[in-house]
């Protein structure tokens, strides 16, 4: 392949396997990928270059910008790098209040802290490093999602970069039918330089942390019988892990935010929860919502991230069976996770057919796996873990994509239903005909 073209063209930095650097710029969250080119893009037209470079030379362009999917990780392509495009402005929206407009490369914790110093805030992601980018083309479901619905319903126009290297501002107005891909249909159809989202006041959080202890049963069925009548200001996790070292001890827990600097509705929301044997309260405090968000550490060059056995689904009710189901699932495999989001609201004020993301019936969102820990589990261990989460999700009504470690090409008909597939087939055939962004949970055009 020759980069000379591009090392010319290229504002930002060409790197190869020859060029130094080169084994630290291919690790990412997800892990280590393994491209035949990177380009760290210093602006839009780098992506123009880019693009078209990858397109001329029939590579697959592989897109990062918080690096946090699975799809970084593979063999081959053109890598675009957009971390060094994390502008944060805000501007007046016409129609009242504040536009945020984010650089594709940006990261949630940056985009957090930036709008927090104005008493600003957007629904976004639950770890500080991921990037805008992928979340909300993904969907993007995070903390906000009760009050403000998915980080891609708060998005009102985009700048992207198209299969044949051309800038397009994307709005209502100019092109619907991609502003309505681009919000859940993922990275199909070009690469977005920049998001425009439509602002919240924001002037802090409560965060909660509760423990609980013995069975966890009982608490789950109360914790779903708190969210169906809860307000809006409320979103809650429950999460059951094993201990992964000294610093990050194993157990159950439930995390709740609510928006707003009021502890004592916070307090009086999760009242029936702090009146259950076995559930303690930890910490229920004022935060900046910045500070709420995770953080996640860089592996090493080279190392081998443990593989994910099991999924995720969102389910329109959080029923008896499926929480047995969750319990069983972690109560068979010590090295196995289980985690709970809630959402209706906002979330699902927002019509099935208004946004690439489909699944707005849906009242949570489940995951659970088992970690495939080499030397530690066999074959018949995986199938049977495959088989469970396979009976757990067949009680979903989709899986969201942002919360999959799989690049198996079934996975889009498991995202979309039907018609929503059909439609972005569409969307994807007048932007992307050749198929140029295939490194995503793909839409194959017509």
């Amino acid at each position: 392949m020759d980069i000379a073209p591009l090392q010319t063209s290229i504002a930002g930095t060409v790197l190869t396997a020859a060029d130094q650097g080169w084994d630290a710029a291919r690790v990412s969250p997800a892990g280590t990928g393994s491209p035949e080119v990177i380009i760290r893009a210093a602006s839009v037209d780098d992506v123009c270059e880019a693009v078209r470079f990858a397109a001329a030379s029939r590579r697959p362009a592989v897109v990062r910008g918080g690096g946090h999917s699975v799809w970084c990780t593979l063999d081959d392509g053109v890598l675009i790098d957009l971390s060094g495009l994390d502008s944060i402005d805000v501007v007046a929206d016409p129609e009242g209040g504040a536009l945020v407009r984010v650089g594709g490369g940006a990261r949630w914790g940056d985009v957090a802290r930036a709008l927090g110093a104005q008493g600003l805030g957007i629904s976004s992601g639950d770890t500080a490093s991921v990037g805008v980018g992928g979340l909300t083309l993904g969907g993007g479901i995070g903390w906000m999602v009760r009050a403000w619905g998915l980080a891609a319903d708060q998005l009102v126009g985009a700048q992207i970069v198209t299969a044949e290297g051309r800038v397009v501002e994307v709005t209502e107005a100019s092109h619907p039918d991609l502003l309505w891909a681009l919000r859940g249909g993922g990275g199909n159809f070009g690469v977005v330089t920049r998001f425009d989202f439509r602002a919240h006041d924001l002037d802090g959080v409560v965060f909660a942390e509760l423990g609980v202890a013995g069975d966890p049963r009982p608490v789950l069925r109360t914790l779903r019988d708190v969210l169906a009548t809860a307000p809006r200001e409320l979103t809650v996790t429950y999460m059951d892990v094993p201990a992964m070292d000294p610093s990050a001890p194993g157990g159950r827990s439930i995390a709740a935010c609510w928006i707003g600097r009021d502890v004592d509705a916070l307090r009086s929301a999760l009242a029936p929860l702090l009146a259950l044997d076995g559930v303690t309260e930890k910490d229920i405090a004022p935060r900046d919502y910045a500070g709420i968000l995770l953080e996640h550490p860089q592996p090493e060059p080279g190392q081998q991230l443990p593989g994910f056995l099991g999924g995720n689904t969102l389910v329109r009710v959080l029923d008896d069976a499926f929480i047995d189901g969750l319990v069983d699932f972690r109560e068979s495999t010590e090295a196995s996770v289980v985690f709970l989001r809630s959402l209706g609201g906002a979330y699902g004020d927002v019509g099935a057919d208004a946004t690439a993301f489909a699944a707005r019936d849906a009242t949570w969102f489940a995951m659970a796996g088992g970690f495939d820990i080499p030397g530690l589990v066999d074959d018949a261990e995986r199938a049977r873990l495959d088989s469970a989460w396979r009976e757990l999700e067949a009680h979903g009504v989709a899986v969201y994509g942002n919360f999959t470690t799989s690049v198996d090409p079934s996975l889009p008909s498991r995202m979309y239903p039907p018609q929503t597939m059909a439609r972005l087939a569409q969307v994807k055939s007048h932007w992307d005909p050749r198929n140029l962004f295939a490194r995503n949970h793909n839409v194959v055009p017509l």
